[in-house]
């Protein structure tokens, strides 16, 4: 059974959409996949409600914890790799993950790591993507799934979904149908890295 990890820091609404879509297409039969954890960074996190209410268990590894050791950062990356470690994950999904990772995380997981970013990249990596997509003046923008790499909002691009930036339209306006989109790539794209993949001739 292939296991997946579900890293969260808000409302998880991705998170939900997976485990709705992983439920209605039978993941669990159909591609021996399961999410076994839900873990946040925050303990008032709504999505960890969410993913109760789904029968997943969750844990929170507080960042906040860590602010006076030597090296906050990984020293957070080092707990919540001793926590994800525990459920043997073949992915680890980043579903509204507020953090910045270290390069010692994202080489733990290397090729298991996949992100969700609400914007059409290369472009716009980082903060206030749509409010940048409007100031730049552009006809669309979007999201992108793609593997995890040590630069941010970098990595192979696995999926993307373009929407079109209207007249009129706010940060606000544009990142609620961007969100529409993202719940319908982002399951689909880690069904199909779930998917096994044909021998070759060399096999």
């Amino acid at each position: 059974m292939k296991n997946i990890v579900i890293l969260i820091s808000g409302d998880g609404t991705n998170m939900e959409a997976i485990l709705r879509t992983a439920k209605a297409a039978k993941w669990e039969k159909n591609l021996q996949a399961q999410v076994v954890a839900v873990i946040s960074n925050r303990p008032n996190a709504k999505g960890l409600a969410l993913a109760q209410q789904h029968g997943i268990t969750t844990q929170v590894v507080d960042h906040t914890v860590f602010a006076r050791t030597p090296d906050p950062r990984e020293a957070f990356d080092q707990a919540l790799i001793t926590e994800i470690d525990k459920y043997a994950p073949t992915l680890v999904v980043l579903a509204g993950f507020m953090r910045i990772l270290t390069p010692i995380f994202v080489a733990h997981y290397e090729g298991r790591l996949v992100n969700i970013h609400p914007s059409l990249l290369p472009a716009f990596p980082g903060l206030h993507t749509h409010q940048r997509a409007i100031d730049a003046g552009c006809k669309f923008a979007g999201a992108t799934v793609h593997m995890v790499t040590s630069d941010l909002d970098h990595g192979h691009i696995l999926s993307q979904a373009v929407v079109p930036i209207v007249e009129n339209d706010t940060a606000d306006s544009l990142a609620a149908r961007v969100l529409t989109q993202e719940h319908l790539i982002y399951p689909a794209a880690i069904a199909k890295l779930l998917k096994p993949r044909p021998p070759t001739e060399n096999s």
